[in-house]
């Protein structure tokens, strides 16, 4: 009798030790692999730019030309690899980026800057073809083991092409970027497959940043760079730092208070937050969520709200154990009427949360995300966690003694 008694001592001490053992590991983990953590521009350091559309002469900037500009640069963007770009518009004519981790700026500021305006003019001067026309782009390499561009044109870009190589056979085709020549070949047979090339490019991250101009597309208008603003690493890695101690200083703050206050039912709390950071860090790391200071905001609301749902929790059961309710039952009765009002408050959270990812820009959009997935954690682990580990203590003859819930 006296050792099932001591089953639950045991149950807790192992679920503690597996839990402190896995944050543990997590936070070595992330000491070793940083790359676990996608940091935006605030915490890693990047360049921010501020672009400005440029009329043509008696011509003004329209919402579509906005819109299909910010899309391009979306494309452009991702041909990096950066993970949640700012990209929104500020007023009627400019629109910001922020590209987080980037290890060479400027090249960055060229590309986007850059109206890649794809042309085949024959030798009259009249375009054939333009770069509206390719369906891809991609580094290749020719016969000789140098790199090119090769082009592949539209069903209906291969058929003008297929055209214009046979008027003009044994002719120059002069491809232009942005009306400058870069490639002026011979035609030297019909090209029907809608296949071409672009030759004297250099190098291969020269043939690859021009097809991925060229596979985003041309500018709609032109744009000016008129802000270039670099985030040092140095300014982002204070931030990370004091955003870590802040959220030290709060969880070791919001520990103590739990133990001092609820006894028991405190430590378990802790347990029962530590396995909540756990399933929102790792949760986020799998869907490649960017951390910005906005995000580690969200991660302290939605840890205040875990342990706002497990403080209702425990002033229900105690309100139980005062009506002379066994532990067990005071358990089962203290969770049931208080996940009405955690539920309540939750998915209210939650449709907030909808709104500003429908409505907000990148940043807050991240914000939206570490919130609804923090909510969800938190009534994971205060619905079910919580409630599993009071029901082992319960069970245990010692866990259960009221002294140790405050009632």
């Amino acid at each position: 009798m006296a050792k099932a008694a001591s089953n639950g001592r045991v149950k807790i001490a192992v679920i503690s030790i597996i839990v402190f053992a896995a944050v543990a590991a997590t936070v070595l983990l992330i000491g070793k692999h940083p790359s676990l953590l996608h940091l935006g521009l605030d915490l890693q350091g990047g360049v921010s730019v501020t672009m400005e559309a440029q009329p043509e002469d008696g011509d003004t900037i329209s919402s579509e030309d906005m819109e299909n500009l910010m899309a391009i640069m979306n494309t452009r963007v991702n041909e990096f690899g950066v993970s949640e770009p700012l990209i929104q518009q500020e007023g009627n004519d400019r629109i910001i980026v922020e590209l987080a981790g980037l290890d060479d700026p400027e090249q960055a500021v060229d590309m986007l800057g850059k109206t890649a305006k794809l042309e085949f003019v024959d030798p009259n001067g009249d375009i054939v073809l333009s770069g509206t026309e390719l369906s891809d782009a991609y580094v290749s390499q020719d016969n000789g083991g140098k790199y090119v561009v090769a082009l592949e044109f539209s069903k209906e870009g291969a058929e003008k092409f297929a055209a214009a190589t046979e008027e003009f056979l044994g002719q120059v085709i002069s491809i232009r970027l942005d009306d400058e020549a870069i490639s002026e070949p011979t035609v030297e047979a019909v090209i029907s497959d809608g296949k071409a090339i672009i030759t004297g490019q250099g190098s291969y991250d020269e043939c690859a940043e021009l097809a991925a101009l060229l596979r985003s597309g041309a500018l709609p208008v032109d744009v000016k760079v008129i802000e270039e603003r670099v985030v040092g690493p140095q300014l982002g890695s204070d931030s990370l730092a004091k955003s870590y101690v802040a959220i030290l200083y709060g969880v070791i703050a919001v520990f103590i208070f739990m133990i001092a206050y609820y006894r028991l039912p405190g430590y378990l709390t802790c347990i029962s937050l530590m396995v909540y950071a756990l399933i929102l860090f790792w949760v986020q790391s799998g869907i490649n969520v960017t951390l910005t200071l906005p995000g580690i905001a969200a991660f302290l609301l939605s840890l205040g709200m875990a342990v706002d749902a497990n403080i209702i929790i425990f002033e229900r059961i105690k309100d139980e154990l005062r009506k002379g309710k066994s532990l067990h039952a005071a358990v089962g009765s203290g969770f049931q009427r208080a996940f009405k009002a955690i539920l309540d408050a939750n998915v209210t959270t939650l449709i907030a949360t909808v709104v500003l990812f429908y409505f907000g820009v990148s940043s807050i959009k991240g914000f939206a995300i570490t919130l609804s997935l923090g909510v969800l954690a938190s009534m994971f682990t205060a619905v079910v966690f919580s409630r599993y580990l009071l029901n082992i203590c319960a069970k245990d003859e010692k866990l259960s003694k009221r002294s140790l819930y405050r009632s």
